[in-house]
């Protein structure tokens, strides 16, 4: 989990900055800790590899071993990785944590989602409203919850929205000619677009984008929307969105889309309530004076 290094190194300079105080202080030196991470409340995985780099990072030469992979689904109590190292563990709980907790919540909200849509075609997706800097995890963390993610950023696919079409005066003619060159220029990506209306369902049908919004229609013209792309063509994919809650999705799944996205998966979740406990090590001389007067009362005895 290298490739996230930098983050987690600017995660740590802003939890550290010059230096762990309390640590430094209040910690005897040379004493070594051991620490469990481990969930309060049931929920789904996700972060824990970071959470691992992060100790690696902040407490060099910290053995950290996970105990569960992300995606995995736990209970209340379950354990989630063990660590051994300096007091540096100490400082590097937080960030640790944060992640994890974080994550974690996004994962099991992704988790609900999918749940209510399991046995339907339909499938559940992220969006771009995520925290800046943390997409790459947040997406991870969606997928370890069973969604799907939608496009990473606004390179890797195209999506016309309202403003877009604006732009070109509700010019259908001229939103031909910018389609045919996106398809020239871009030949890899795939081209949505997005529909408020069934006026603008039917004009951009035969225009042949890959996959077709409907934002923010009535139950009702979403479901005459779908009857005539999939009357038109078999190719085009449909998505659902605007404002979608957990509880509209059993009736929207019926509906037969081929996508629900969501912005509340991953931009207003709680996080995971996970926990991490520390006790010290004890010195090879305290466990030496240990076995002795236990070999000691055993002679006695």
């Amino acid at each position: 989990m290298k490739e996230f290094d930098a983050l987690i190194k600017v995660a740590l300079k802003e939890d550290v900055g010059p230096g762990d105080v309390t640590t430094e202080v209040f910690i005897p030196r040379g004493r070594r800790f051991e620490g469990k991470m481990f969930a309060k409340a049931p929920g789904v995985l996700s972060g824990s590899v970071v959470a691992k780099r992060v100790f690696e990072l902040a407490a060099p030469g910290a053995r950290v071993r996970l105990l569960m992979k992300d995606g995995a689904r736990f209970k209340k109590g379950a354990a989630i990785l063990k660590v051994r190292g300096s007091a540096k563990i100490l400082t590097a709980e937080r960030t640790a944590l944060n992640f994890v907790q974080h994550l974690s919540g996004i994962a099991a909200r992704a988790a609900l989602f999918a749940g209510k849509l399991k046995g339907f075609q339909t499938r559940i997706y992220d969006t771009r409203k995520t925290m800046p800097a943390l997409r790459e995890l947040e997406k991870r963390a969606v997928k370890c919850g069973g969604g799907a993610n939608h496009r990473r950023g606004l390179y890797d696919a195209f999506l016309i929205k309202d403003n877009h079409v604006a732009a070109l005066g509700g010019d259908i003619e001229k939103l031909k000619q910018k389609l045919a060159f996106a398809r020239k220029k871009y030949r890899r990506l795939k081209i949505e677009i997005e529909a408020q209306n069934l006026p603008q369902v039917r004009a951009f049908l035969p225009l042949g984008f890959d996959i077709i919004l409907l934002d923010n229609m009535s139950r009702a013209d979403m479901k005459k929307a779908i009857a005539l792309i999939r009357a038109s063509s078999r190719k085009t994919e449909i998505e659902i969105s605007g404002g979608v809650k957990l509880e509209d999705l059993t009736g929207l799944s019926k509906l037969g889309a081929d996508r629900i996205s969501a912005g509340s998966i991953t931009n207003s979740v709680a996080a995971l309530d996970i926990a991490f406990d520390v006790w010290p090590v004890k010195s090879k001389e305290v466990r030496r004076q240990r076995s002795k007067a236990v070999g000691i009362l055993g002679r006695l005895l």
